[in-house]
């Protein structure tokens, strides 16, 4: 246990046991927060992008947040986004790759996640003007019986004392610009809008200095 937040809530590191329930919660998140599953044919293929390369690839800064109820959120961040950029290219796309074929650009035929397959085999590059300040980057995602509780802003806090620590100057935060109140709880934990415009579609780049 890392954090206890009280009423059997609890962040942990996250295990390879945890895989499915951080798959199902990237799901249920997956829509600007809401639920995705109507959107996706494979329901494992979000949390394969969004999560689990940081369980792998950045175990020190891979959690979960458990409760009386089993995984109900999760917390991931990298200290060097260029590096773990380059892993993922190296390490852990590859594979995918093998087993998911890429859609092709037109966006017109794609259907149901060819989205996010067509992410994996031509992924968006690092934005080198926002590295530059801000080379960390995190993400967290709660199910609705974990929010409200105070655990966003303990986890977030504790994870970016974690990237710190590391001699890490700043971070970074892709947030859907649909997702109001994400944007809102970030701003509240100090982060501004990036004033270099993101490169990831329907999304907002928020920055924030550390400390």
């Amino acid at each position: 246990m890392v954090l206890d937040f009280g009423d059997g809530f609890v962040l942990r590191h996250a295990t390879a046991a945890d895989d499915e329930d951080i798959c199902r919660v990237c799901l249920l998140t997956g829509d600007a927060g809401q639920d995705a599953s109507g959107r996706e044919d494979d329901p494992d293929l979000l949390g394969l992008i969004y999560c689990l390369p940081y369980r792998v690839l950045e175990p020190d800064f891979a959690f979960v947040v458990d409760s009386p109820h089993g995984v109900c959120g999760y917390l991931f961040g990298a200290p060097d986004t260029v590096s773990f950029t380059q892993r993922l290219e190296a390490e852990w796309y590859p594979s995918l790759r093998q087993r998911l074929p890429d859609p092709g650009p037109d966006q017109g035929l794609w259907r149901g996640s060819d989205w996010a397959r067509y992410m994996i085999h031509h992924p968006e590059p690092v934005n080198s003007n926002i590295v530059a300040d801000y080379p960390s980057h995190g993400h967290i995602d709660l199910l609705e019986q974990a929010r409200g509780r105070g655990i966003g802003r303990q986890a977030m806090t504790l994870l970016m004392k974690a990237l710190l620590a590391t001699g890490s100057k700043g971070m970074f935060l892709d947030v859907d610009s649909r997702n109001l109140g994400a944007r809102q709880f970030y701003r509240k934990l100090g982060f501004k809008p990036s004033a270099v415009p993101n490169l990831v579609l329907d999304e907002r780049c928020m920055v924030r200095s550390l400390p």
